[in-house]
């Protein structure tokens, strides 16, 4: 990603569509296989990538199979981003979902069946390379929610964070959420920060 060192002053209002809780989009086998992970934590933790602390004003190049603390590397490259080298949301670090190219981060955790959970998380794109960053959330390996982000008039300084929200109902008693970018052949991809997960038992407004 030697690429992140030249930042183009372009970017973003982030447009993605709506989340909810429907049917889902069957994923290809690649997604699928990240509800496959062999053990779950007791509860969601870091959404915000604050493990391990990277060098501050650099960034980690991760690649399948490492870890960013409770989160794996489910396919493809990734970078965690360090403090200071752009703006987070919430916390130092953030993970750009394009290492040298598209990624997926996942993490899987304990849930009580038939529960609804609200999933929100803030979302930019690294202000380098095609103005258009796509991506997409994926719950037990199936497509919940398509984003996209537009980096038009963003900067380092200003990434123009937006926070998205979706709802899954828990089949099992764990359940493995993934964030994949797919902006094809670039090393500049979507930007996930600051992911949240709670229970919504009764929740009138969980769509």
């Amino acid at each position: 990603m030697a690429s992140h060192r030249f930042f183009a002053a372009v970017v973003a209002v982030g447009v993605v569509l709506a989340g909810a809780s429907a049917v889902a989009v069957p994923a290809n086998a690649a997604e699928t296989a990240l509800a496959a992970s062999p053990r779950a934590l007791s509860h969601f933790d870091d959404g915000s990538f604050e493990t391990p602390k990277v060098n501050p004003g650099t960034f980690q190049y991760l690649t399948s199979g490492q870890s960013i603390g409770p989160w794996k590397v489910a396919s493809g490259s990734v970078d965690l981003i360090g403090a200071g080298f752009w703006q987070a949301a919430e916390g130092d670090q953030s993970v750009d979902l394009n290492g040298q190219g598209p990624g997926t981060v996942s993490q899987t955790f304990t849930t009580v069946p038939g529960t609804t959970y609200t999933v929100t998380y803030s979302l930019a794109g690294n202000p380098g390379g095609v103005p258009l960053k796509t991506g997409r959330a994926l719950v037990d390996g199936q497509n919940f929610q398509d984003f996209s982000f537009d980096i038009t008039g963003k900067t380092a300084a200003n990434m123009g964070y937006v926070t998205r929200q979706f709802t899954f109902v828990a089949r099992g008693s764990s359940t493995t959420l993934a964030f994949a970018s797919t902006t094809p052949n670039s090393a500049h991809g979507p930007v996930v920060d600051d992911v949240r997960v709670r229970a919504c038992t009764p929740c009138p407004n969980c769509g």
